[in-house]
């Protein structure tokens, strides 16, 4: 038997533009041989559809794409994934299906089991679990079906009380098939092929594994469907972070080999050059504009939008001040420069002026403090919101991940944008990329690099006037973020007392700052977003 696996990059709710990448690739995996091909998880209306679920127009046209697809599936047998409506008297409306394709018909109907709810996921919110468990008879092969995490309960990593897995009665088996929605993380290619191969070892079976390709606003899916042989080894991967339709023949496959390992920085940085194109081509917007300050996140910004969007696509706005260096000025110039990409200058100190003469009588006998370094921030976003209004340009927000968390940014200033590139890495990261980009020749100054971050809203300001060193501030943040530990756990790893305590205080009292920002791209296995959901007005300390 032959079996395409076909990861390609979908867009939720456009069943026209889903169809027609499934149609052509069953009609192309039919001409190159294959007898099976096996698309995502909810691969017809894509994933997470959320509350479009809750439509029921929403679920009649996913029914009918199925139909469409079916009909196609003559000479070949698809797998695809999409919700279907539960024929249960209690529960949830919907189940997470795989359907299985042939013959012109829907031949049965697969349903997920393990409904996540952790993290980014939300599916105990619209779907039923399964509650039987079949196998699938085809040209002489007996295929087990499961949907993305009813592999993921695997020994030393037990979430749930009872495993799909064992349901099955996969000692009939030939072969397993698992199609996912499994988003990126710079750690979540290993921790895959770790549930992989640990369910291919138990059941002695191989696995046909199709994951999604392409961003969703937050979310990226970098791909890398594989097959991984009953031993347990990795025999074949597809393309990261690209759409792309392999043909396996089952008899014989390929001999296993090495993960497809790169740099976590790397991958981070590729994930987000995909995350802002797709963001863009899905929203149907082509051009972007960005507030370029001379410091290395507006830099590391600008130049993942020019590789994403192309160079004549993002436009450069410098919006000095009185306090701005003229190094700061030279050094953006000299990266718009660099990459060949538009950009002008408007001084913001008219306009700092004006607001400041506006609110003299408000502000009669009281001294300068914040409110003025956050007027200059506010004018510059004001600027850059009207050009965004005025030329239908999406203003890319340039915080970076331990800002965000610290809340060392000004709401409604620097804080604007329609999405969030790098919110979701953190400082010392955001040099190590901008180090990968110079990699081969100088794109962004080495001056922009080394030189110490600032915000330029008064007179040699540092941000270490303000914050720990940002190797120790990452550290601690790290800890608290994405390993959820307490404020005395990282104390005792070694970390000053006060700074630990300070950064935890920061972090939670801006999480009112955080809620207003905009959409953060996700690479991290923890990010600010839908990943992590806290109280506003909460009032607790994780002392223990």
């Amino acid at each position: 038997m032959k079996i395409a696996l076909a990861q390609l990059n979908y867009h939720i709710g456009n069943f026209k533009s889903n169809m027609e990448l499934i149609l052509k690739e069953v009609n192309s995996a039919k001409t190159a041989g294959a007898d099976l091909i096996i698309f995502a998880e909810l691969a017809i209306c894509g994933y997470p559809p959320k509350d479009f679920l809750e439509f029921e127009s929403f679920i009649s046209d996913c029914e009918n794409a199925i139909y469409e697809i079916a009909e196609a599936c003559h000479g070949i047998a698809a797998i695809i994934g999409a919700p279907s409506k539960s024929k249960l008297k209690r529960g949830k409306r919907l189940h997470n299906s795989a359907y299985f394709l042939a013959n012109g018909v829907v031949q049965s109907v697969h349903h997920k089991t393990l409904l996540p709810t952790y993290d980014v996921f939300d599916e105990n919110r619209y779907f039923e679990s399964a509650k039987e468990h079949d196998l699938i008879e085809y040209k002489g092969k007996t295929i087990a079906i499961t949907i993305c995490e009813d592999l993921w309960n695997i020994e030393g990593d037990m979430k749930y009380s009872t495993s799909p897995t064992e349901l099955l009665d996969l000692k009939r088996a030939d072969f397993m098939v698992n199609i996912a929605a499994s988003p990126f993380s710079y750690q979540q290619q290993k921790e895959r092929q770790k549930v992989l191969s640990w369910n291919a070892k138990k059941y002695q079976l191989p696995i046909f594994y199709v994951n999604h390709i392409g961003a969703q606003t937050e979310l990226i899916f970098d791909g890398g469907s594989c097959v991984v042989n009953k031993l347990g080894e990795l025999c074949a991967e597809l393309a990261y972070f690209e759409s792309e339709t392999v043909v396996f023949d089952i008899e014989n496959l390929p001999s296993a080999h090495q993960l497809q390992e790169k740099l976590k920085i790397e991958k981070m940085y590729h994930a987000l050059v995909l995350g802002v194109r797709d963001y863009f081509v899905k929203s149907n917007f082509s051009k972007a504009i960005i507030g370029l300050s001379g410091g290395i996140d507006s830099a590391l910004t600008l130049a993942i939008a020019v590789e994403a969007l192309g160079k004549e696509n993002v436009k450069s706005v410098l919006l000095p001040s009185k306090y701005s260096s003229d190094h700061s000025i030279n050094d953006s110039i000299e990266l718009c420069k660099n990459l060949d990409s538009p950009y002008e200058t408007i001084s913001i100190e008219e306009v700092v002026k004006s607001f400041n003469l506006s609110l003299s009588n408000s502000f009669q006998g009281l001294k300068e403090d914040v409110t003025e370094e956050n007027i200059q921030a506010r004018a510059r976003g004001v600027i850059l919101m009207a050009m965004s209004n005025k030329f239908g340009n999406i203003l890319l927000n340039t915080s970076n991940k331990s800002e965000m968390a610290v809340g060392y940014g000004t709401l409604y200033g620097d804080m604007c944008g329609g999405l969030s590139v790098i919110g979701d890495v953190y400082k010392t990261e955001v040099f190590e990329m901008c180090r990968f980009i110079n990699r081969n020749k100088e794109i962004i100054p080495e001056s922009i690099i080394t030189k110490p971050p600032s915000a330029e809203l008064r007179p040699d300001q540092k941000d270490s006037d303000s914050l720990p060193d940002y190797k120790v501030l990452d550290a601690i943040l790290f800890q608290y973020i994405e390993c959820s530990k307490s404020g005395n756990k990282i104390i005792n790893q070694g970390f000053e007392e006060d700074t630990v305590k300070r950064s935890i205080q920061l972090v939670n009292r801006n999480e009112y700052k955080r809620y207003q920002a905009a959409p953060i791209l996700r690479v991290s296995p923890r990010a600010f977003g839908m990943g992590r959901l806290m109280p506003l007005v909460g009032e607790y300390t994780f002392n223990n």
